[in-house]
């Protein structure tokens, strides 16, 4: 294992992302505090805060009410998250026509290789990166900017110096710009592994810095702990790649939408949405989650398995045989916050006739995956649902799963 040139990766980080882009679309909330927000209720949280918007204190999930006694005059504004997908589009082009986009890391963080011969001008590619930024997207979207030897110092130089900012970490220069930095300000150190190092002993990153990897390795109660020593000190070693492992959408529901007749209506579309990403990429689940959590007290689960599925009727009927469980387990009528999740993957080419179903059975399973791919090709060509098995539902928002997480980002057909 050997340490890394001084710019092995340059990693971009957008300021307030989802807030810009409203200001960037809507020249008349540029400079105003403005916030975004899930949908249009005093009962909700702040998912973005623009840059004026946060000298008042206010970030992301602060609640609704609490802006607007902090901030009066702020702008609440409804997420339109197929625009910020558009968006990053445009972006993740006009990053890559300058230098090549190694991993698109969420919506509004970009990580790129250098090659050997743009590490000795890899501030000048971050300078004309923010250049044409600014001449062909536009002057509000700004993006703060991290030079490192691999992947995690990058990230960690892009937050140095927020918003806008251009921070170069040098293999020579460690740790000492690290050493102003609180633990948690290192990405892959959240509060659980915060408390294991304070159980250590360790306060600080002069103090983290000085462990050795197999001490590192026993507070991380693994081989990640090595790996993330390696990485903190300037080596650059590759990530093995993730596994796709499940599908899912969740919607915490407005306060007429908790009823148990529209939280059963809005998980059918929410699992409807997960089934055509799942068919996309080629996949079939063979188990079916429902979470529930309540208004009121503890969350509640369930999950069936079954023979390999991708179609909707067979997914919309287990649904319904889950909801069932939930009533007779007497779970609450009020619903805060619905989720679905379709879980052990298997690849859809893969699928083979279950040999104890009859040839009625099999007929008929073939004839609804028939049915679920017009589906999915009436969607595409019309970019709206055409056809639904059921009533079709329109959720406030207008929104019904395609939301982007972190570590997602929506295609512009699941919309």
């Amino acid at each position: 294992m050997r340490k890394a040139a001084d710019f092995t990766c340059l990693y971009m980080d957008f300021d307030s992302y989802f807030a810009s882009a409203e200001q960037h679309l809507r020249p008349e909330l540029r400079y105003r505090p403005i916030g975004v927000v899930p949908l249009e209720s005093r009962y909700t949280c702040l998912i973005a805060a623009s840059r004026e918007a946060k000298r008042f204190g206010l970030k992301t999930g602060t609640p609704v009410l609490e802006a607007l006694e902090k901030c009066p005059e702020i702008k609440l504004v409804p997420a339109r998250h197929e625009e910020y997908v558009r968006l990053h589009h445009a972006i993740i082009s006009l990053v890559d026509s300058i230098v090549p986009v190694e991993k698109v890391c969420s919506i509004d963080e970009i990580a790129c290789r250098l090659l050997s011969n743009e590490r000795t001008r890899a501030v000048e590619i971050a300078e004309a990166i923010k250049r044409k930024l600014a001449r062909d997207i536009g002057p509000t979207l700004t993006c703060s900017i991290g030079l490192g030897p691999n992947e995690l110092l990058a990230k960690v130089a892009a937050e140095m110096r927020k918003p806008n900012g251009l921070v170069a970490l040098r293999q020579n220069d460690l740790p000492g710009p690290l050493l102003s930095l609180s633990l948690t300000d290192i990405p892959g150190i959240g509060n659980r592994n915060a408390a294991r190092l304070a159980a250590a002993g360790v306060a600080t990153i002069a103090q983290l810095w000085d462990l050795v990897p197999g001490a590192m390795r026993g507070i991380w109660g693994g081989v990640q702990g090595e790996r993330f020593w390696a990485f903190l000190h300037g080596y650059d070693i590759q990530r093995e790649p993730t596994r796709r492992c499940m599908f899912g959408h969740s919607r915490v529901l407005a306060w007429d939408w908790r009823g148990p007749e529209r939280t059963e209506a809005c998980a059918r579309l929410l699992l409807v949405k997960a089934l055509r990403r799942m068919r996309r990429e080629g996949f079939a689940a063979t188990t079916l989650r429902l979470e529930l959590k309540p208004q009121y007290g503890l969350g509640w689960k369930t999950e069936k398995r079954r023979g390999p599925f991708r179609d909707d009727h067979t997914a919309l009927v287990t649904l319904a045989e889950l909801f069932e469980r939930a009533r007779a387990a007497n779970v609450p009528e009020r619903t805060k916050k619905v989720s679905v999740l379709l879980h052990g993957l298997t690849p859809a080419d893969g699928i083979h006739d279950d040999l104890l179903d009859n040839a009625t059975a099999r007929r008929d399973r073939r004839r609804w995956e028939r049915l679920a791919d017009l589906t999915d090709a009436l969607a595409d060509r019309y970019q709206n649902p055409v056809l639904t098995l059921g009533p079709r539902i329109v959720l406030p928002g207008s929104y019904a799963g395609a939301k982007i997480a972190f570590t997602r980002i929506p295609d512009l057909a699941d919309f």
